[in-house]
């Protein structure tokens, strides 16, 4: 969430920032919790004042009484004044929330690279690598390819689960499976600690992580427990921490988180859908990062890098594009997608790389401080970053790898977790 102090000392820069990402209609969300902490300290003060004269009237009491003279209008004031109090101190907790509530809500601020516009058609190319396969034969779509390879069955697990779910069999299953490997590998031995994280969070610690708006369109709740299944490793990672304090020499603090996701997936209409792509549970290889703010866009740009390399190694033809305003969302100050080349010749994402800054942090109460023993310096910054999302990145392989005959070639760095199996 934004620091208070930001948005009363500098409402016009977010107000700005506000209209870079086109929600205009936040703008008058500034004003109102400019005004609601205008009356808040307002109120503090006035029950300082209370608790200062409640003092003064009870030394002012017992210096009457002990000189003999009538107390009972000092009395009727000392019995007036926690009254006055109570009211008031309801007034400011009532206050507090409204404006925590206006601070939730309110967009991170944007850096200055990220480009303007309204969707992801405006979203700009930063690089690409690889070149698109070469067809002798008119390529087929990654569902039509395993399904006649035997590997996945949609049909079955939409008749026991609904739309949106597979069955992944065979040697899917063990490419899955490799794709983790690979994944969790390739970052441990940069230094990311593996956590395997709870795959369900309470409310509170979710809200320090995600856009409040995601827990109608996203999460999964559990009926009668405050608990909701993860959509991204990220989550809990970035909560793992929560109302706790670093010591600078203890950061950055790398972690590579594995986990299924549940996603309801509600509002997709309208949006590619087919197959693999956008389903309700998948298994993710999640980077997260916890650091300096000084360093969060050095440590932005070493995730990238990250991902980038896990995908080059894979062969795969990619490019990176930089999100603009209008795709943003709320929470990152910057966000990177990479997007893998389908066979119908579109690029899709397959992963975003997002530098949160203090928005996370904020909202989690995580903060760091110089040594043991001194006071918080200040909040983290958080980043997080899709290093393998294997079911996209399996709709790649497919699609980028097939062959005139419907099968498909395992990438090399992926065999020797396939026993080294060539194709599927």
């Amino acid at each position: 969430m934004l620091d208070i102090k930001l948005i009363r000392e500098h409402p016009e820069t977010i107000k700005k920032d506000l209209e870079k990402r086109g929600d205009k209609e936040k703008i008058s969300w500034v004003d109102d919790a400019v005004k609601k902490d205008a009356e808040y300290r307002k109120l503090l003060q006035e029950v300082q004042k209370l608790r200062h004269d409640r003092n003064t009237i009870a030394e002012e009491i017992n210096k009457q009484k002990k000189a003999g003279k009538n107390i009972s209008k000092l009395l009727q004031q000392a019995k007036d004044i926690p009254q006055r109090i109570k009211k008031d101190e309801e007034k400011t907790e009532k206050l507090q929330q409204e404006i925590m509530n206006l601070q939730m809500r309110l967009p991170n601020i944007l850096h200055d690279s990220v480009p303007v516009g309204k969707d992801d058609s405006d979203n700009v190319e930063v690089r690409r690598w690889g070149k698109p396969p070469k067809f002798d034969f008119t390529p087929k779509s990654h569902n039509e390819l395993a399904e006649n390879l035997g590997i996945i069955d949609f049909e079955r697990a939409a008749k026991v689960s609904g739309s949106g779910f597979f069955y992944l069999k065979g040697n899917l299953v063990r490419l899955d499976m490799a794709l983790q490997g690979f994944a969790i590998d390739f970052l441990t031995k940069k230094g990311y600690a593996a956590i395997w994280p709870p795959l369900m969070i309470r409310r509170e610690p979710y809200e320090g992580v995600t856009d409040l708006g995601d827990f109608e369109s996203v999460m999964y709740k559990i009926d009668n427990d405050d608990l909701y299944l993860i959509a991204t490793a990220e989550h809990p990672m970035g909560a793992m921490f929560m109302n706790e304090v670093f010591e600078k020499k203890d950061l950055p603090m790398r972690l590579v988180g594995i986990s299924p996701c549940f996603r309801k997936e509600i509002g997709s209409h309208g949006k590619y859908t087919k197959g693999l792509f956008r389903v309700h549970n998948f298994t993710k290889v999640e980077q997260f990062i916890f650091c300096l703010p000084e360093d969060s866009w050095k440590y932005h740009e070493e995730l990238q890098k990250n991902s980038q390399e896990m995908y080059q190694q894979l062969g795969l033809h990619c490019r990176v594009v930089n999100i603009c305003t209008g795709e943003i969302g709320s929470i990152a100050a910057k966000k990177y997608d990479i997007e893998a080349w389908m066979a119908d010749g579109v690029f899709r994402e397959v992963g975003s790389n997002s530098n949160c800054t203090d928005y996370q942090a904020r909202r989690l109460n995580i903060k760091y401080r110089e040594k043991e023993g001194s006071p918080p310096a200040g909040f983290v910054h958080t980043l997080n970053n899709t290093a393998i999302a294997t079911s996209r990145t399996m709709i790649a392989i497919i699609e980028q790898y097939q062959q005139r005959d419907g099968s498909v070639k395992v990438p090399d760095v992926l065999q020797p977790y396939m026993s080294n199996l060539k194709k599927l």
